[in-house]
């Protein structure tokens, strides 16, 4: 009986999956959750998702962070919710006695010059057997987060193919919210691009349109494409903030994604002295970075005092005369 409904449970994780990809969605890591529940019931020996197995599993879970525990139990949540149109029995957590949402780190803010740093450490880096290319992977890694604001995910899923360094364009495809976009690079950015790709289309590298941008070591058949993994490439750059000794006044290291928040920054502190109409431009912000609206990218603005200074001098220039009284 407990084969057959583990085995029931393992179906209803499948016709799940099924039921979302069939509306054009992933779901990837949605079915690494759910495969993760399901193995966790098999190695507890438990029959079914109730109580007793979901209390179980969210004890296993407390090494994680808050937030990312709520996403998860969210997830699972809304399984069991599917489950329930037809099995009316079936086991649905109860959302109140999830752990509360925490508001997320304030990220740490790198300067031009310690990213201009951060290059010229990369640069020097040894290469290694495993990773020949180690020092111009580092470096062009660092120069598309920082002035294209990729996701890291989307950097190491870039493919040769992806990639037209005459023009300067980067084609991002199956990001988040399973969106696609083309993002143009800057002047400086296409020159650092060109240079990689002096060494990466280089011989004996794997030279298709579909091998990975990034790559680790040389291709064959039994080492596969050699491609980054986003805990690889994540790994590598923070171990590049820590040999350029990267942190900020109070001596906090910088996230990766850290460096997605600065090229919003960048950009919303350009604006301001070139004069732009920031609130036209928000719209443009969010498709570049391939928001689904501003609101989201809102959560990368940040009222920093320089971006404040900004602000305020641009209100004095505009209504400084009506405080005053001069009308």
């Amino acid at each position: 009986m407990a084969i057959s409904t583990r085995a029931a449970l393992h179906a209803a994780v499948s016709d799940y999956l099924a039921h979302q990809r069939a509306l054009g969605r992933d779901y990837a890591s949605v079915e690494w959750l759910l495969n993760n529940v399901c193995r966790f019931a098999k190695r507890v020996r438990a029959d079914d998702l109730d109580a007793s197995l979901f209390r179980r599993w969210c004890r296993s879970q407390q090494h994680l962070a808050v937030n990312t525990r709520r996403k998860d139990l969210l997830i699972l949540r809304r399984f069991c919710l599917y489950r329930r149109r037809t099995k009316r029995a079936c086991f649905v957590p109860d959302p109140l006695y999830f752990p509360r949402r925490q508001p997320y780190v304030t990220p740490v803010f790198i300067t031009r010059q310690q990213i201009a740093h951060m290059l010229g450490v990369a640069r020097k880096l040894p290469p290694t057997p495993n990773s020949p290319l180690l020092p111009a992977v580092l470096n062009i890694a660092v120069v598309l987060l920082y002035t294209a604001g990729l996701r890291i995910g989307e950097l190491t899923r870039l493919l040769l193919g992806d990639v037209d360094a005459r023009a300067g364009i980067l084609h991002i495809r199956n990001s988040k919210f399973h969106r696609a976009r083309f993002v143009p690079l800057s002047a400086d950015a296409r020159r650092e691009l060109r240079h990689y790709l002096k060494l990466r289309l280089g011989e004996p590298h794997d030279l298709r349109p579909e091998a990975p941008f990034l790559c680790h070591h040389l291709y064959s058949r039994t080492r596969g494409r050699g491609t980054y993994s986003v805990v690889g490439l994540g790994a590598a750059i923070r171990r590049l903030f820590i040999q350029a000794n990267i942190c900020d006044a109070e001596c906090r290291r910088p996230r990766v994604h850290d460096i997605r928040h600065n090229f919003a920054e960048e950009a919303l502190k350009r604006w301001y002295l070139e004069g732009k109409d920031v609130q036209t431009n928000l719209p443009k912000l969010a498709l570049y970075m391939g928001h689904v609206s501003i609101t989201s990218t809102a959560h990368y603005l940040h009222f920093i005092p320089e971006i404040a200074g900004l602000a305020s001098k641009r209100f004095g220039q505009k209504f400084e005369h009506l405080v005053q009284g001069d009308l």
